[in-house]
């Protein structure tokens, strides 16, 4: 669990401004073969109905854990820590991310950012700046049914940010992951193999299925069915015969 802490010191640098509602000092599964501290920033425009961190889901609470105590880690664990991943909520929402970010860079380490893609100029300057190492993008779902997953119009904006990092990456920019994840019954399992082949045809290289978990979520819908985890064996069988650098499936 991400450690918290009561009230915030006073700013000394505009990244001071960070709502932060969570802090994991050291993570394994966050960054695929990094070992990194795991920033959770507050805050999140979508109201995806399978999140696992809806108390990240508010824009009005405060950030519980100031930016000096993710300062002061990175401070003690030079050397261990190979870098600092930004996640939420959705990180990008902040525009004190960019100053965090560079502070991470300026210390020696390396950033990784989760987003869905909700803000792609945001990402698109982040990116032109050097700001990020590596991304996980979460791409729900078809653009035509992502409404019905994220509870907002504006799911196009992943498959924008999609194409952002692509283009990045054939000019030496981050590299990426693309991930989506599946509900049992849903349109997320409907679209899954759909998503991966347009990722896979739009030149995304690396891909991961995950199995929507229920610790965290509102709990009014199943995670989970008769038959499921073969279906979703199954779904992972057939993006992987699509050809990738990278596939990996996720089990709940």
């Amino acid at each position: 669990m991400p450690e918290t802490g009561e009230g915030r010191a006073r700013p000394v640098s505009p990244a001071d401004d960070l709502q932060i509602a969570g802090l994991v000092p050291l993570s394994t599964v966050d960054w695929p073969g990094r070992l990194v501290a795991t920033v959770f920033c507050q805050g999140c425009p979508w109201n995806c109905f399978y999140c696992h961190n809806r108390a990240l889901i508010p824009t009005r609470t405060p950030g519980a854990v100031p930016w000096g105590r993710v300062r002061g880690l990175l401070a003690r664990r030079r050397g261990l820590l190979d870098g600092v991943v930004f996640t939420g909520g959705e990180a990008l929402r902040q525009d004190a991310l960019a100053d965090a970010a560079a502070e991470v860079k300026e210390a020696g380490f390396a950033v990784g950012l989760h987003t869905a893609g909700c803000y792609p100029g945001r990402l698109e300057d982040m990116v032109a700046r050097g700001l990020v190492d590596w991304v996980g993008l979460d791409v729900k779902a078809l653009p035509e049914h992502s409404e019905a997953v994220i509870g907002r119009p504006g799911g196009v904006k992943a498959w924008q940010a999609l194409e952002i990092l692509v283009a990045a990456r054939a000019g030496g920019g981050p590299s990426f992951e693309v991930r989506t994840t599946v509900v049992p019954g849903d349109v997320t399992a409907d679209d899954a193999v759909e998503v991966a082949r347009r990722v896979r045809d739009a030149g995304a290289r690396v891909f991961a299925l995950q199995q929507a978990r229920g610790e965290g979520t509102s709990g009014d819908f199943a995670v989970t069915a008769p038959g499921w985890d073969a279906q979703c064996e199954r779904m992972a069988e057939r993006i992987e015969d699509l050809g990738w650098e990278r596939f990996t499936y996720r089990a709940a």
